[in-house]
C-alpha cells in the first residue's frame, strides 16, 4: 500500500515538473523557440485551433521562427492571431512563409520575465507540497485504521518528505537554468 502512495506522489511530482517546463517554454527569451506559439489559436474554418495544427513551425535561425501554413488561405489568419497574442511578436509575411523575428529583451523585460519564471516555479513547489500533504493524509488514514503501525507510518512520511525534497530541488535547478538563460545577452 505504501509503495502505491509513494508511486502516486512521485508521479504527481513529475507532472508538476513537466508543467513547470511547459510554462518555462512559453516565457520568451531572446532566442527562437517554437513552443512560444503553443497557446496561439487561429480560426480554422470556424474552429479555434492551435497554430501548430495548421502550420509547420520551425526555427529558421537563432532569433527567427518560420511558420509555413499547410493551406495558402491560412496565412492572414495566422498572422493576425500572432499579432493579437500578448507575446509582443510582429510577424512578417513573404508569400506562403511567415517569419517571426524575436526582439531583443531589455534589462527591464528580462527582470519581468524572471519574476514570471519565479512565480511559475512557486506554483510547481506548491503543487509538490500538496502532493506530499495528500500522501501524508493517506498514510495517517492507514495508521488510524490499524493497517499500518505508527513506526511504519513515520518511516513512510519521511520517505514522502525525501521525494518532496528531491522534487523541489529539481524545480529550483530548472528555475536557475531559466534565470541564467534569461539573463544571457
Amino acid at each position: 500500500m505504501i509503495e502505491e502512495i509513494k508511486q502516486e506522489t512521485n508521479t504527481h511530482n513529475q507532472k508538476a515538473i513537466g508543467a513547470l517546463d511547459d510554462a518555462f517554454n512559453k516565457i520568451r527569451t531572446g532566442r527562437a523557440n517554437p513552443a512560444i506559439l503553443d497557446n496561439v489559436m487561429v480560426d480554422y474554418y470556424g474552429t479555434m485551433t492551435p497554430v501548430k495544427q495548421v502550420a509547420n513551425v520551425v526555427i529558421e535561425d537563432n532569433r527567427t521562427l518560420s511558420v509555413v501554413p499547410w493551406e495558402q488561405n491560412m496565412v492572414p489568419a495566422i498572422e493576425k492571431a500572432i499579432m493579437k497574442s500578448d507575446l509582443g511578436l510582429n510577424p512578417a509575411t513573404a508569400g506562403n512563409n511567415i517569419r517571426i523575428a524575436m526582439p531583443m529583451l531589455t534589462e527591464e523585460t528580462r527582470k519581468d520575465m524572471i519574476k514570471v519564471a519565479r512565480a511559475e516555479a512557486e506554483k510547481a513547489r506548491v503543487s509538490v507540497r500538496n502532493g506530499r500533504r495528500d500522501a501524508n493524509s493517506s498514510i495517517k488514514e492507514l495508521v488510524k485504521e490499524k493497517e499500518m503501525s505508527e513506526d511504519e507510518g513515520k518511516r513512510s512520511e519521511e520517505e514522502i518528505q525525501k521525494l518532496t525534497n528531491a522534487a523541489i530541488a529539481e524545480i529550483d535547478k530548472h528555475l536557475q537554468e531559466k534565470e541564467a538563460e534569461l539573463m544571457k545577452v
